[in-house]
């Protein structure tokens, strides 16, 4: 309390701060700097390096040069400080471009640029060499999973009107080493590889190149037919075959780095090689062919479910593992990073690890689609953090992010979730950086001056709220590995009980809690559908018994009864109640560390953030209120003394139906009048 006090004096001391709209990102450092630039010669990539820098450097001055280094990647770069003077090489000028970013990140964090009596080097390679962001945009610029506005790319003023956002988000991601980009969305219209449409692409493509950003498409399995009015899309049949030769030849044309195709396929009702009883290899093969020529790639999704396995779960692996070593060498397989659907919390997908001869690479999600929307603060660094502790960043090929941004003036809805795109690009440049010092780096560039001392303390107290901030989701949402309870329709709020007459059985929750009077949880042991076998032996001894598994994992491989002893010496029951009350309590905790930076934060992205929390503490107390009066009814047990009462009756949740679709985020509005 004495710290929260002092840090409130503090705050009355402090005067107004100027306003800002969140549109310019983590970019927001001044343009009046006039470094002293030296290059040895010009190009549009090197000229945009020399731009950053005179406009944003404060430090000594700056000589780049273009030098082959063995020990540098093509991307990577070095920066060097002798005898107080800066030097920055590279093998490449999309490197140089990337040491510029990198200097200005380090000035603003107070790292790097002073005069020094002592030389210093500062090496950095990328791990991967492909950083790519997925975006799920459809041509109509609606967004499947965008809670941000619409999408950027407005496809009916293309190739003639280009939007001065285009340069801004190209700027945005090569200032954290993004490389690449999937404009659509996997879920993907034939439409995007018509003639008309590869000239907008072209377009962008063309802003984009300079900053290192090569393009991609996602691609409909049946575009042969749909498109190249054929009669099949038969991988293996000749007139298929060349109709995506002739196809390929026409895009290298237009776009000759075009980078390639993502593919989502016999998965949701997509068409793929399984509707012509081939095989995922027999269908990502033909397209790699096509596009070998040319140095392109196919980004083939292990994205798949279907009602014929008890367990979703593992429908990945027993689709993909046996395809092991059948693959041509430019198909990466793309394995979102756990085996469901990118819930709160979920083990790791089983199929990274398990098939050695294959390329692979994680997906992401940055999009919050199970993590509140852009309502709720959830930082998602963490997360992939957590992933890295058990798949080694050096046995992926590749990294992918599902993207969060729109037409809203901050790029993404809630200004945290900026924070969320911003991770993304630093791990996928470094997978062994820490969350923490992640959030410190985009703090000290968004909301707090690093040179100013005053700012330290709400800048630490905020730093803390960023970290706990997914914990606090998957506390009030789902804990001890309960997934997927959200509402029919949308992924937003809780529904638990939804029962929907004939609809699959895998879009249900009661398919994944499977509550009864005896317990909880979906049985994956031995004893179950043994989906704990998939994984490690190691890994399987420790999930495979109740008595060893870790609690935030129990209730994805066991069905617990009510009574089970946790490692806090709980009952499941009251340590689910614990659980879903500290949730919401966190989130409480986090409005009253805001509020304290109220005079230390621009009053627009200030009010902002705390409407937005407000939000969030409330849809805490229904998640929190709806779960465990559903689940009580099973367990018929009483809560915890110390665990707050429902505020809500468990018929009156039952009737929430908010009127969003997959597209949109509810408005303060809808949640206010929910019912």
């Amino acid at each position: 309390m004495k710290k929260l006090l002092s840090l409130f004096l503090l705050s009355c001391l402090l005067g107004p701060v100027s306003a800002e709209d969140g549109s310019r990102l983590w970019l927001r450092q001044s343009t009046d700097a006039h470094a002293q630039i030296t290059t040895p010669r010009q190009s549009p990539t090197l000229n945009i390096a020399v731009r950053e820098l005179k406009q944003a450097w404060k430090g000594l001055p700056v000589t780049l040069v273009l030098k082959k280094d063995k020990q540098l990647s093509s991307e990577g770069f070095r920066i060097r400080q002798v005898n107080g003077k800066l030097t920055v090489t590279s093998p490449s000028e999309t490197g140089l471009l990337y040491a510029a970013y990198h200097l200005i990140r380090l000035q603003e964090m107070q790292n790097f640029g002073k005069p020094s009596k002592t030389d210093r080097e500062i090496t950095e390679n990328p791990a991967y060499d492909l950083r790519i962001l997925n975006h799920w945009d459809n041509l109509d610029r609606s967004i499947e999973r965008g809670y941000a506005g619409k999408s950027l790319w407005n496809w009916e003023e293309l190739p003639g009107t280009l939007s001065d956002r285009y340069e801004a988000y190209a700027r945005a991601n090569a200032s954290i080493g993004i490389n690449a980009t999937v404009l659509n969305n996997v879920n993907a219209s034939s439409k995007i590889l018509s003639t008309e449409y590869l000239e907008k692409v072209k377009a962008l493509a063309d802003i984009f190149r300079p900053y290192g950003i090569k393009v991609y498409l996602s691609i409909n399995f049946a575009s042969p037919m749909q498109l190249g009015g054929l009669s099949t899309a038969d991988p293996l049949d000749k007139d298929v075959i060349a109709w995506w030769k002739q196809k390929a030849k026409e895009i290298y044309r237009t776009i000759p780095d075009f980078g390639g195709f993502l593919v989502k396929a016999n998965s949701e009702g997509q068409p793929g090689p399984c509707d012509f009883n081939r095989t995922h290899a027999e269908g990502a093969n033909m397209l790699a062919d096509a596009l070998k020529p040319y140095k392109g790639i196919v980004m083939w999704r292990a994205f798949v479910y279907s009602p014929t396995d008890a367990d979703r779960a593992k429908q990945a692996y027993l689709e993909f593992q046996p395809l092991d070593g059948q693959f041509r060498d430019n198909v990466i397989v793309q394995i979102k990073n756990g085996p469901v659907d990118f819930q709160p919390r979920e083990p790791y997908s089983p199929l990274f690890g398990a098939m050695p001869r294959t390329p692979q690479m994680v997906e992401f999600q940055i999009t919050q689609e199970y993590l509140g929307f852009s309502n709720h603060l959830a930082y998602l660094a963490p997360m992939w953090e957590e992933f890295f502790d058990f798949v080694k960043p050096s046995s992926l090929k590749a990294i992918a992010g599902v993207a969060n941004i729109g037409t809203d003036t901050n790029w993404c809805g809630h200004p945290f979730a900026q924070a969320n795109w911003y991770a993304f690009g630093r791990m996928a440049w470094n997978p062994s950086l820490t969350s923490g010092t992640i959030a410190e780096e985009w703090l000290k560039q968004t909301f707090f001056d690093a040179s100013n001392p005053k700012h330290a303390p709400i800048a630490y107290e905020i730093h803390n709220m960023m970290m706990e901030s997914r914990e606090a989701v998957v506390d009030y949402m789902m804990p001890l590995g309960l997934h997927h309870l959200f509402a029919w329709g949308h992924h937003y709020g809780p529904e638990p009980w939804c029962d929907v007459p004939g609809a699959r059985p895998d879009w249900m929750p009661s398919y994944y809690h499977k509550a009864d009077k005896q317990g909880i949880g979906f049985d994956r042991s031995h004893t179950g559908s043994n989906a704990t076998a998939q994984y490690p032996d190691s890994l399987c001894r420790l999930y495979d018994d109740i008595r060893t598994c870790p609690d935030e994992y129990l209730l994805w491989f066991h069905h617990a009864p009510w009574q089970h002893t946790m490692q806090s010496g709980r009952t499941l029951w009251d340590e689910l109640c614990y659980r879903y009350d500290h949730g919401v309590q966190q989130v409480r905790s986090f409005q009253k560390k805001w509020d304290l930076a109220e005079n230390y934060i621009d009053a627009e992205r200030f009010k902002d953030v705390q409407s937005r929390l407000k939000i969030q503490a409330r849809d805490a107390v229904w998640w929190k209120d709806a779960c465990l009066l559903y689940f009580q009814e099973f367990s018929g047990m009483r809560p915890p003394y110390e665990v707050e009462r429902p505020i809500h009756e468990l018929d009156d949740l039952k009737q929430v139906k908010l009127p969003i679709d997959n597209h949109e985020c509810p408005t303060p509005k809808m949640l206010n009048e929910r019912r």
